[in-house]
């Protein structure tokens, strides 16, 4: 069954934490509105048994990338190795890995006769690149038509730099109009049989996703996504480890998440109850009831209940706008497995162009 929720996958009924978009912009009018650069926080060592390729790609998706890369190796695609999907309609950099090819060299500089692909470095690694290796993404975006004054913007990206913004998964966790969360609920139902093992993964991510934006929606409304609160669990900034908090007001535990140390944290859901207690786990539980053949199909999948936070601080947050022409560029810098795109909610409502240009 297709729930109204599941049409947009509930994205754009979730709730703002900074009063709700200041107004409308043109966002992707062409590729380069949207750029990403993948840091991945390391060096590969030079030396290995993998192919390390650096490649910027406009106009491409990361597995048309990587099936390039196969034919051209003559691996399976399955051997190609990359840290994250990165957007299509997007001028993007990240890195690929792939098995040197044994008893013959290839000429990697080829991947550039392909229109929309430019071969930036190639290096060496004694391992595979695997899912969500890198460390951050830094984004630049261009906002076009926009039409608000200079010192609403101001004001309001200094409220995101001062509180942050709602760490949801944003819409392109759910797929073209949303269709991976129908897909997942009919999946769980046995209505539906995935393409492969990778459809698969993506409909259990996807409502994984759903069930965690639910839960911060609740936060959000209740004010309390930016504070802990009782029977919280607080994750380490910069990690996956998390702690129980014994007192939210403890004087030194407000201070660090005033800082940014740590943060409030959220499920992703799987079997066994929510790590957290008393207030907190009954909201989960609340929240996630509300979704309940969701909820019981991660479980049935085997997955394991695990933790992620609930705020996003962008790092490097600037812009600059040229209002005579409506024109904001935004920068910043996101962990790995964070969206632009829940940041730009809380300053625009975007849209997109009907056709896009090449």
């Amino acid at each position: 069954m297709v729930t109204e929720h599941d049409k947009t996958a509930g994205v754009t009924e979730l709730a703002y934490a900074h009063g709700g978009p200041l107004g409308e912009a043109l966002l992707r009018s062409c590729p380069e509105d949207f750029f990403v650069d993948e840091t991945l926080g390391f060096e590969p060592t030079g030396e290995g048994e993998h192919i390390w390729l650096h490649i910027e790609k406009r106009g491409a998706n990361t597995g048309w990338v990587a099936g390039r890369i196969a034919r051209l190796s003559g691996v399976p695609e399955r051997d190609v190795g990359f840290s994250g999907m990165k957007d299509r309609h997007a001028v993007t950099r990240q890195w690929f890995s792939v098995p040197a090819p044994r008893g013959r060299e290839v000429d990697w500089a080829r991947i550039g006769e392909e229109e929309g692909l430019r071969l930036l470095s190639v290096s060496r690694h004694n391992r595979k690149l695997r899912r969500g290796t890198h460390r951050a993404n830094r984004f630049v975006l261009h906002l076009r038509e926009v039409g608000v004054s200079e010192a609403m913007l101001a004001a309001r990206i200094a409220c995101v730099v001062e509180q942050g913004v709602p760490n949801y998964f944003g819409e392109q966790r759910f797929g073209r109009e949303g269709g991976n969360l129908p897909r997942a609920r009919a999946f769980f139902a046995g209505e539906y049989r995935p393409r492969g093992r990778s459809e698969q993964g993506m409909l259990i991510s996807a409502a994984r996703s759903a069930v965690f934006n639910r839960v911060l929606d609740e936060r959000v409304r209740a004010l309390t996504w930016n504070t802990l609160i009782d029977g919280e669990m607080a994750m380490l900034d910069g990690t996956s480890s998390v702690f129980a908090v014994e007192s939210p007001e403890d004087p030194v535990l407000r201070e660090r998440l005033a800082r940014f140390d740590i943060h409030p944290t959220g499920p992703l859901w799987g079997r066994g109850e929510p790590a957290t207690r008393d207030r907190c786990q009954a909201l989960e539980i609340q929240s996630a009831e509300a979704d309940a053949p969701l909820c019981r199909g991660l479980e049935a999948a085997g997955l394991v209940q695990e933790r992620r936070a609930l705020r996003l601080l962008p790092l490097d947050l600037a812009y600059q706008y040229d209002t005579g022409a409506g024109l904001v560029e935004l920068s910043f810098t996101l962990p790995a497995g964070c969206f632009a795109t829940v940041v730009l909610r809380e300053l625009f409502q975007t849209r997109e162009p009907e056709t896009r240009p090449e």
